[in-house]
């Protein structure tokens, strides 16, 4: 049995077929996913989908490329839905900064401020994170620490290899693993990963994006992440087995709600409703 922790299903490239990419999940052994809004105009959908299916969740946040979209209303209304079970996917992205050097300072303030409510958020209402960090260890690890997350944890959404980030293990923060892991480029997170905490690690697509080998180029969904699985089980010369087993534990002990996700209840993962998403 594996849990997606980290999965768009909320996004358009997934509105025409979603239930045969729900149906090839479970094929797979996918027994759980989790939507991560990152837009506020995709909030709505994102627990429409959550509520269609029995064994999907979503989280409430906005992605540092969105920080001006923060709207704390309106999270903390989306945030009471009983399928709400994360606040995220937030944190800093300095990849596309301005050239300019004061524009620079500016952007990366206002994320700094962002992320910062996002965490005091999920604090007052005991909600993991969903965090993403690219080009911003430094600060990502300063505002987690000054703010500190670790009363609620959360996980580190796709994993980006830095050692630098590791001992948040100890604040409890679990680290995402997706399709990155397979591609021939990913060295430095192969070999960081036997570092990782085996109870710290989590399985994610990230989908529809990062497809893991060998469909890179193709749109991401659930049912890959059993290739992502066999490649840490490779890696860290374990089975496929004990890796599903060890991260579908670890997801449900993140994301308690998961608790509920048995293999019994796999039968009715796809019980549409018939509603439109």
């Amino acid at each position: 049995m594996i849990i997606d922790t980290h999965c768009h299903l909320d996004d358009k490239q997934y509105e025409e077929d979603l239930d045969k990419v729900l149906k090839r999940a479970q094929e797979s052994g996918v027994a759980g996913i989790l939507i991560p809004a990152a837009d506020i105009n995709d909030i709505q959908r994102a627990r429409t989908i959550a509520h269609l299916y029995s064994n999907i969740y979503f989280a409430v946040g906005i992605h540092p490329y969105h920080h001006l979209q923060y709207n704390e209303s309106v999270l903390r209304e989306f945030a009471k839905d009983e399928k709400c079970i994360a606040i995220g996917e937030c944190g800093l992205d300095y990849s596309r900064l301005p050239e300019d050097a004061d524009e620079q300072s500016v952007e990366k303030e206002a994320q700094k401020r962002v992320f910062s409510l996002h965490v005091r958020l999920a604090k007052e209402l005991k909600k993991p994170l969903i965090v993403h960090i690219r080009d911003a260890n430094d600060d990502s690890k300063k505002v987690l620490l000054d703010e500190q997350a670790g009363e609620v944890g959360g996980v580190l959404h796709c994993y980006n290899a830095s050692e630098h980030l590791l001992d948040l293990a100890d604040k409890g923060f679990y680290f995402g693993i997706g399709g990155v892991v397979t591609f021939k480029n990913a060295k430095k997170l192969v070999e960081i990963l036997p570092k990782i905490p085996l109870e710290k690690l989590l399985i994610e697509t990230d989908g529809p994006y990062l497809s893991p080998t060998p469909h890179r180029g193709e749109r991401n969904e659930p049912a890959y992440t059993v290739l992502v699985v066999e490649k840490i089980a490779q890696t860290l010369d374990m089975s496929a087995e004990d890796v599903c087993n060890i991260t579908t534990k670890n997801a449900m002990s993140l994301f308690k709600e998961f608790t509920k996700t048995k293999q019994d209840k796999l039968n009715n993962y796809f019980n549409f409703k018939g509603e439109k998403c």
